[in-house]
């Protein structure tokens, strides 16, 4: 059992991944389904104050390398200026944005994603990780119930 848990939490802190994959994988295996959620997002969240503090420094510190430089500085500049338009499209409302953003269970939307994000438009620490970990936890039920779902579905019908 404890190996079964182990699994679903490394699956979770695999970036594209995370928990759209590990809780689907728990209700594969027949894990239940709430310490499976928890485990799925400790181990999603676990990576996100490293992504968010060094995330920025690594880009910056690379813009100027002669090999990795140039996409560097692509990452940085495109970042901020998406982020420009982003804060001044969503104003208030831009954390709201990225708990939508990493909540919406789709390949690229979710924890090392959104985090990304807001290190690079250098968004308030606090509120970013509210706003991750309430977008994992709402992505954790849609994929909970999708994965019950189809589980049961498959399971009557075989």
């Amino acid at each position: 059992m404890f190996k079964s848990y182990l699994i679903v939490f490394l699956i979770s802190m695999v970036p594209l991944i995370e928990l759209r994959g590990a809780i689907p994988y728990s209700q594969l295996f027949g894990l239940p389904l709430l310490p499976s959620f928890i485990v799925a997002i400790l181990g999603n969240m676990l990576p996100v104050p490293v992504i968010f503090f060094f995330a920025r420094k690594v880009l910056e510190w690379g813009a100027d390398k002669p090999v990795i430089g140039p996409f560097f500085r692509f990452c940085l500049e495109k970042g901020n200026r998406g982020g420009e338009k982003l804060k001044s499209k969503a104003g208030r409302g831009l954390y709201y944005a990225l708990l939508l953003f990493v909540g919406i269970p789709l390949p690229g939307t979710g924890a090392w994603t959104g985090t990304l994000a807001a290190s690079i438009l250098n968004m308030d620490f606090k509120k970013s990780v509210v706003a991750v970990m309430l977008g994992v936890m709402l992505a954790g039920v849609i994929m909970g119930l999708g994965s019950t779902v189809f589980v049961g579905l498959f399971g009557t019908i075989s």
